[in-house]
């Protein structure tokens, strides 16, 4: 009977809605505890390698996370695409005028960037973490991180992609921010603005410390 509730409850629209809710608030959360690690590349090469060596000590915690991580990823990916299909099922005949006065341009992209993000990720994973790709003329490393962050970005075509893809996930953030408020229930015409500006904030931070990272390596600041 609790299962049948469960799927009954995944499959209405409000099911799905909570459920990115909530796995938008895991991928929230470690995208901006991601970008604070990384951004260690600042302080050098020992504090940014002692806190790769610090999360592969805890093999417990760190497998954990990356299970949560990536139960959370597929769901959130599996709900989009499903609420995706019920939109366009619900609508068989497309509009004469295309009418996106107020639909944002984060939403507009959303559809398209959603499926990216998921596509960089993969590429971001083999890259770094397994089973590590050296993209130029350079030893992948499992222990230096910092020499892979420093040989990675000096590769231009490289840290173009990088730096695209962190524009998606700003506008990502925003986007899916601004939903979660909405699905929560925090949200108020009069105070539309002011609520706005916290996943808007959150995005442009985000993006820009994983692109001053990037920018700072390829321009010689960080060496």
């Amino acid at each position: 009977m609790t299962t049948t509730k469960t799927l009954t409850f995944y499959d209405s629209t409000i099911g799905k809605k909570a459920v990115l809710a909530v796995t938008g608030i895991v991928l929230y959360g470690f995208v901006i505890v991601h970008m604070l690690g990384n951004l260690q590349v600042f302080l050098g090469p020992e504090k940014l390698n002692a806190y790769a060596a610090t999360l592969k000590g805890t093999p417990a915690i760190l497998w954990g996370v990356r299970s949560v991580l990536l139960v959370s990823i597929v769901l959130h990916v599996v709900t989009s695409l499903s609420l995706v299909a019920r939109t366009a099922g619900a609508r068989p005949v497309g509009y004469r005028a295309k009418q996106n006065i107020r639909t944002s341009y984060s939403a507009i992209t959303m559809k398209y960037g959603g499926p990216a993000l998921a596509l960089f990720i993969l590429f971001h994973l083999a890259h770094f973490t397994y089973p590590g790709i050296a993209m130029g003329s350079y030893r992948h490393s499992h222990t230096d991180v910092y020499s892979n962050v420093i040989n990675a970005f000096q590769i231009p075509w490289l840290t173009a992609i990088y730096i695209a893809a962190q524009f998606m996930l700003g506008m990502h953030l925003y986007h899916g921010g601004w939903s979660l408020f909405q699905t929560l229930g925090i949200n108020h015409p009069k105070y539309e603005d002011q609520i706005r500006t916290i996943p808007r904030a959150v995005g442009i931070v985000v993006a820009t410390g994983n692109i001053a990272i990037a920018l700072s390596v390829l321009s010689g600041i960080v060496r």
